[in-house]
Parts: structure tokens; sequence; C-alpha cells
């Protein structure tokens, strides 16, 4: 086996038990404004991946992500897996801005259709979600990965199951 220069990368998160305590008193528009103006760390997926949450408003929810060689798979490109975890967390949250205080979801199904490769170089990636229809037992969502220039680079749809706490 031939050596290689090893690259390093640490990772630190936060507790999520606090902040997750304290949302359950906030409308889920709330709690994730709170993520975005840093009132509550990021939950440790964002960290591990290196996402965060850029915006959220009824009914939408934006992520954003610098893509590195960290990300790459063996085929020199961005793995599939941040584009799928980006586009459901982008789907996911933006069913959650609908949600009153106590009320949680979990996603039933997500299709994540890939139309364009990913490279380190593509830029700023933003991946957005939106509630196509909203519901008290079922929330259909939508969203797109797009690169720095706007290019769309995959598409995702999801159902997420309302759970009455």
């Amino acid at each position: 086996m031939t050596a290689h220069a090893g690259r390093t990368r640490t990772i630190s998160w936060e507790d999520p038990a606090p902040p997750l305590e304290a949302s359950r008193g906030l409308d889920g528009l709330s709690y994730l404004r709170a993520i975005v103006e840093e009132e509550f760390p990021p939950p440790p997926i964002a960290r591990l991946m290196g996402f965060w949450l850029a915006s959220a408003d009824p009914g939408e929810a934006v992520f954003e992500c610098d893509p590195h060689e960290f990300h790459y798979n063996p085929l020199g490109l961005v793995h599939g897996g941040l584009a799928c975890t980006m586009l459901d967390s982008a789907v996911g949250c933006a069913g959650h801005t609908t949600l009153p205080a106590g009320v949680g979801y979990t996603s039933i199904d997500l299709d994540v259709s890939y139309l364009r490769p990913i490279l380190a170089t593509s830029g700023r990636l933003r991946a957005r979600g939106w509630v196509v229809k909203g519901g008290r037992r079922v929330i259909f969502t939508q969203g797109e990965l797009t690169d720095a220039g706007g290019q769309v680079l995959a598409t995702a749809t999801s159902s997420l199951l309302v759970l009455q706490q």
C-alpha cells in the first residue's frame, strides 16, 4: 500500500439537547429563525457535513454549503449524499415552518433526482425547499439544489408525516 499525504478536518458541535428542549415552546418558524440568528446552535449533522440554515420563511427554508474536496466520492465529484441531505433538510424544514409549537414531523419519503455533477468548484450550493400543500397529517414539499450560477443540480419531492406530541 502506498503512503499518502493525509489531510485533516476537525468537527465540533454543541449539545443538541438544550435547543431541542427550548424548541418545544416555539412554533417551527420561530425555532428555525432562532437557528438562523444563531440564538440556537445548528444541529450536529450541519456541522458534520458543512452546511447551514441560511433562511426560514413561512413555507420555505434555504440551506447553503460551500463544497470542498472532503465531500468528494471516489470519482472526484461531490457525493450525492451531500445534495440529498441538503435537500432533505430544506424540504423538511420548509414543512416545519408551518407547524405550531409542540408539533413535529418526520419524512415519509424523499425522491431526489440528480441532474448535473457537483464539484468543489461549483461554488456555493443552495438548497431551497417549499411547501406545495400543507396539512395537519401530511405535508407535501418540493425542493431544488442550485450552484453559484443558479443552475439546477438536483430536485426533490417529499411527504412529511406530522407528529402530534
